[in-house]
């Protein structure tokens, strides 16, 4: 079965783990109801072994061959002596749950943002944001950066396919695309950016990633415009033809912006050092204040192998086999 687990800030203590014989883990499986998870015995000490490997406390968790029980109500979980522990990176399984449990997660804080740690943006050089990242006592945090963009990074995909009503990431169902935030079983899918740059100011470099309208602010043209005048103007192309890097990406290279930058959790928890772009101004425009936030799921990167290491097709089967496609647009 495989979890995420709900101890942050879990601590070992091997002294009496090796009393008990036995660790004891809150988790919770997909959309699932929150369960204590008890491992056993040898178990337990490869438990921490691999926890001292990992240097962390793992987001997921994946045990085979368990024992369910019931006490007082509540759904707890046993390890038994065939079983086998494995954490976030160990294996496909998990690493599959991982990229989808960083992307929920981040949709979740992109699309409810505390209006209390969201004031003015201060400026900050690329080399500023990298070390804010590190501070332990950093939060959460919105900053102007100016940036020369480098490259846009080919071989990645450059938009996912979104829910039409709510901008979050769409799933494929048996027949058409659903979107889990909405509750709804068919929805019209619609191309929303979701691009890696490679950008650099005086000192250093780094990688900011576009999401949803951000993308427009850059290039002043509609992921979904682009995406359907691409096939319109190559009609002959198959289904498993990988849509380009649009022109209107790539003529913005060598261009210095202005950029609003988030300073994720993730960013804090050192699971992505990639940049979200939740706005860019225009040259004459100075940074805004207040709520900045836009309205976009925000992915991390480095789990774009993860989510965006995914190559973009043509057709409805989108997100859930690996491939960002092209939807129903309407």
């Amino acid at each position: 079965m495989v979890m995420k687990s709900l101890n942050d800030s879990l601590v070992l203590d091997e002294v009496e783990i090796a009393s008990s014989r036995r660790i004891l883990v809150h988790v919770q499986t997909q959309d699932g109801p929150m369960m204590k998870l008890y491992v056993w015995d040898k178990d337990a000490t490869d438990f921490c072994e691999k926890f001292k490997a990992l240097g962390k406390p793992p987001t997921v968790i994946l045990v085979t061959t368990l024992n369910p029980k019931r006490v007082g109500g509540a759904l707890s979980l046993s390890s038994l002596s065939s079983s086998r522990v494995f954490f976030d990176m160990d294996v496909q399984a998990t690493r599959e749950y991982l990229a989808w449990y960083v992307y929920e997660s981040n949709m979740d804080v992109a699309n409810g943002v505390n209006a209390e740690i969201v004031t003015k943006a201060e400026t900050a050089t690329i080399g500023e944001l990298l070390s804010y990242m590190k501070q332990k006592e950093a939060k959460v945090a919105w900053f102007k950066c100016s940036a020369t963009i480098d490259d846009v990074m080919s071989g990645l995909a450059w938009y996912y396919i979104a829910c039409g009503g709510c901008k979050t990431k769409a799933t494929k169902g048996p027949t058409t695309l659903m979107c889990k935030k909405c509750g709804k079983t068919e929805i019209d899918g619609a191309a929303e950016y979701l691009t890696k740059l490679s950008v650099y100011d005086n000192n250093d470099h780094a990688s900011f990633v576009l999401l949803g309208d951000a993308g427009f602010d850059l290039t002043g043209k509609k992921a979904s415009a682009l995406v359907e005048s691409y096939f319109e103007a190559n009609e002959s192309v198959g289904d498993d033809h990988v849509v380009p890097v649009p022109q209107a990406l790539i003529d913005t290279i060598g261009h210095t912006r202005t950029f609003i930058i988030k300073i994720s959790q993730h960013n804090l928890d050192g699971k992505t050092q990639a940049l979200t772009v939740t706005k860019v101004l225009s040259p004459e425009v100075p940074a805004p204040e207040g709520i900045i936030e836009e309205n976009v799921d925000e992915v991390p990167v480095e789990e774009r192998g993860e989510s965006t290491d995914e190559t973009v097709k043509r057709s409805s089967d989108v997100i859930e086999s690996g491939e960002t496609k092209r939807a129903k647009c309407g």
